[in-house]
């Protein structure tokens, strides 16, 4: 088992310019067939592709609203039974490292997955399984806990922290 790898910079309330500070609205949608024709293997460590091909996962992208060319980071959901599972979560290759483009990337790819959960029915549930080295950073970051191992869960709490954070935008 890979285990989730991505560290969660900042939870903002969109992504946020590192150098400029200028702050981005951002929407998450499910991956195109044109999406998947431009997408370089170069800027993703993971297969993507394959990941869309395995039962019951659905890949999304973060892009800055209104930019649906330009892919900020991917997501992998599975509907489980009571809870949506992260698979897998990346952002692009410019938005990693010190010298990153943007922050927040990850935390709205999560709080995308909880939003889903919420709408499911299943009261913002997300679990992941993730790098034992990142155990601690998640729950200090998302508020998740250890359901055993290293899979961890966000529950109903976190869920909702998150959701606010970054999709309740005077809508």
């Amino acid at each position: 088992m890979e285990g989730i790898d991505i560290e969660i910079d900042k939870l903002t309330n969109s992504i946020t310019n590192r150098v400029s500070g200028d702050v981005f609205d951002t929407e998450v949608l499910k991956m195109t067939p044109s999406d998947w024709k431009n997408l370089k293997k170069k800027d993703w460590v993971f297969n993507w592709k394959k990941e869309s091909t395995k039962p019951n996962r659905t890949v999304f992208k973060l892009i800055i609203e209104g930019n649906h060319e330009v892919i900020q980071g991917l997501v992998a959901l599975e509907n489980m039974q009571g809870f949506v599972y992260v698979s897998l979560i990346e952002s692009i290759s410019y938005n990693k490292g010190i010298n990153k483009v943007y922050e927040g990337v990850a935390g709205n790819l999560f709080a995308y997955a909880c939003k889903v959960s919420h709408e499911l029915g299943f009261d913002g549930f997300v679990a992941f399984d993730a790098k034992t080295a990142l155990v601690g950073h998640y729950q200090k970051t998302l508020g998740a806990t250890i359901a055993g191992g290293t899979r961890m869960f966000i529950d109903e709490v976190a869920a909702q922290k998150l959701i606010n954070r970054y999709f309740n935008k005077n809508s």
